[in-house]
């Protein structure tokens, strides 16, 4: 797969997930390293793509620190880490599902389409907390309004007045659930 055919978005959560794989010593880079990457991202779509799809995130991603932890650690790697096997199969499978679209790049949702089909440990944790194939869909039309990925940046650009303003009627929404 071409790293420059990739969002900036996503390639930054691929290279945290090379982080978070060196740093707990672990020898591959899995599904679950780029799952934990994506909902760390504090600017990332990740999270409230799947909160779309009606996914408990919260508890996704306890679920998924604790996947980190049973990962089996190896000593003496001075940090170099491999990407999985796992891993290749399911970017694989975002290219695919970026191509039907019509993406010139492949964005973060794709990953996380893909992995709601997927058989790794990282799938199987998505799955119990709730993402669909279906629901994803429908979270991605929503956000992209029927637009492709035409550039890099894309991913970034989505939901700009919900990053920069303030939904009243939400906070009104919230405040009167509370009481």
């Amino acid at each position: 797969m071409r790293q420059d055919r990739l969002t900036t978005k996503f390639q930054e959560a691929l290279a945290d997930a090379q982080s978070i794989a060196a740093g707990n010593d672990h020898q591959y880079i899995e599904p679950v390293h780029v799952l934990a990457a994506m909902l760390r991202q504090s600017d990332g779509g990740a999270r409230s793509l799947l909160q779309r799809a009606a996914v408990a995130v919260g508890p996704l991603a306890a679920a998924v620190d604790a996947a980190l932890k049973r990962v089996p650690q190896v000593q003496g790697i001075d940090g170099q880490v491999q990407v999985g096997r796992d891993l290749v199969g399911l970017l694989n499978q975002a290219d695919k599902e970026a191509q039907r679209r019509g993406d010139a790049y492949i964005a973060s949702e794709m990953f996380l389409l893909a992995l709601a089909d997927d058989k790794s440990e990282a799938g199987r944790l998505a799955r119990e907390h709730g993402l669909t194939r279906k629901a994803m869909d429908a979270a991605i039309e929503a956000v992209r309004g029927g637009a492709s990925v035409d550039s890099a940046e894309s991913e970034g650009q989505r939901e700009a007045l919900k990053k920069y303003t303030i939904d009243l009627t939400e906070r009104a929404r919230q405040a009167s659930s509370i009481r």
